[in-house]
Formats: C-alpha cells, structure tokens, sequence
C-alpha cells in the first residue's frame, strides 16, 4: 500500500511552466547566462586580468566590445568571469540557506511544541534585524572573499525557508497518508524524509529559485561596496564600483554590470512565478 502522496513528477509540470511566457522568458535569460559564464574560458577574448596601459578607458569598439576600464582590462572578459562568480555566489548560498531552512522547518513542524517555540521565536529574532545590514556587520569581521560571502550570505537567508517547511509539515501532519504511515510503524526520519518532505517541496524549489535572485543581489551589492569578491577577482559587484569613479566619461562601466544583474534577476523572479503557477495545483483554479 502506498501511504505517500508525493508531487507529481508528471512531464506536463516542466510543460506547464514553460508555456507561461513570462517563464519561458526567464529560463531562456537564465540560460543565456550560465551557458556565456560556463563558456567564459573559452569565449573571452582577452585575459580578464590583463592590465594595458595603453587601452585604458576605451569605448566600446569592435576591438573591444564592452570597452575598457580604468586598468585597461577588457570589460566583456571580465563580466563573462563575473558572472561565473555571482552564479556561484547565488547557487551555493541558496544551497546552504534552503538546507538550513529544510531542518529547521521539518523540526519545528513535526514535533511542535517547545521546538517549534524555540525554533519560531529565533526566526523571529533573525527577522527583526535588517539582513543586509547583519550581512555587513558580519562580514566586517571576516575577510571579504567569496568563500565567506557565500557562508555568512547562506547563514542569514535560511528564515523564509524554514517557515515555509513549517507550515507545509503542520498542514500535512493529518492527512490521511501520514496518519497511515504512522499507523503502520513508521519512524520519525521515515515519515519526515519519505512522506512529508517530499509533499514540501512546492514552495521549496519556487523560494528557492527566488532565493538565487536575491543572493545575487546581495554578493553584487557587498562586492560593490568592497566587502565581497575582492580584486583583481571579477564579479559584477566590484566591476560596478569601478564603474561610479568614471561614471561621466566612462558609461559602458556602470552600464553593462548594472544590466547583467538586473537581467539575470529579473530572469530567476519570472521563472519563480512560473514555476509557482505550474507547481499550485490551486494556479488552474485561479485562471
């Protein structure tokens, strides 16, 4: 008897999301990224770290398509290798953050009582204070690296998460399938890892997906106030913050990272939406 009522891995899912245009549309950009970034070796034209001293500063030409910074760096070479550095930024903190927020969640859910209070009483405590300004004082401690980014930026962003595993586990609880479960012996690790967990998973892959676009942000903004991925490093943060001591004369520094970010963002939020949607079986209600 099968006692589980996992989520369909029915293709029609992965159908469903993509005839959304909206999400269609953020695949598609998310793709482009991580295939030019995965690429970035082998289709950079020049070394991101080569300084010239006779290119410094030049506008974008054929000879240099996004132009040159204030080193004479190629700044097309260095986004492709930046943006392999805020991928990697945002995928491991989301990895850390959701396992974070998995644990706790299914704790505070399964066994209730004074776990659930200590556990929801902390997520209260980590919410009160602003994350980027607790990211700042705690990496102020730390030497910025993207090592210690990615941790502190993964250690602070686990909140979301953990209620909503929360309140997925006290939902599914006493439905009849783990009601069943538990009936026939189950033990606790069996009931929240086969039966309960994977029920979960909806909103877990849609704030994780979410979570990347903000952990983006976050490594951008702590690398451009110098405090992330440090030089001679790139990242889209840090090539940004070069950018503001040119921005009168120099527009192709602040313009093509600002660009980069706000699309790679704007593709992980569209394909959160979509996947939202193909997810709920409530969104074909809805329509």
């Amino acid at each position: 008897m099968n006692t589980s009522a996992k989520i369909s891995t029915n293709p029609s899912v992965l159908k469903r999301a993509l005839s959304n245009p909206l999400a269609k549309s953020g695949f598609i950009i998310i793709l482009v990224v991580f295939i030019l970034a995965m690429l970035a070796p082998w289709i950079a034209p020049y070394d991101p770290d080569d300084i010239n001293v006779k290119a410094i500063l030049l506008e974008p030409s054929a000879q240099h398509w996004m132009g040159t910074d204030g080193l004479g760096r190629d700044v097309l070479s260095r986004m492709l290798y930046g943006g392999r550095i805020s991928l990697l930024v945002g995928l491991v903190a989301v990895g850390i953050s959701t396992a974070i927020g998995i644990l706790l969640g299914a704790l505070a859910g399964y066994y209730r009582g004074w776990v659930d209070t200590l556990i929801m009483r902390l997520v209260d405590v980590m919410l009160s204070i602003p994350s980027f300004f607790l990211i700042l004082a705690v990496i102020a401690f730390l030497t910025p690296s993207i090592y210690n980014v990615m941790i502190v930026i993964g250690l602070t962003s686990w909140m979301g998460v953990t209620r909503l595993v929360r309140a997925e586990f006290l939902s599914l609880s006493s439905r009849e399938f783990v009601q069943a479960a538990r009936a026939l012996g189950a033990k606790d690790a069996r009931l929240i890892f086969t039966h309960l967990l994977p029920n979960s998973l909806t909103p877990i892959i849609v704030s994780s997906v979410l979570g990347v676009a903000g952990a983006v942000l976050l490594e951008s903004g702590l690398s451009f106030l110098g405090l992330g991925v440090q030089a001679p490093q790139a990242s889209w943060g840090n090539i940004l913050s070069d950018g503001k001591n040119y921005i009168q004369f120099a527009w192709w520094l602040s313009l093509f990272p600002g660009l980069a970010i706000l699309m790679t963002v704007l593709g992980y939020n569209l394909l959160g939406e979509g996947l939202r949607d193909a997810l709920d079986p409530r969104s074909g209600s809805r329509k």
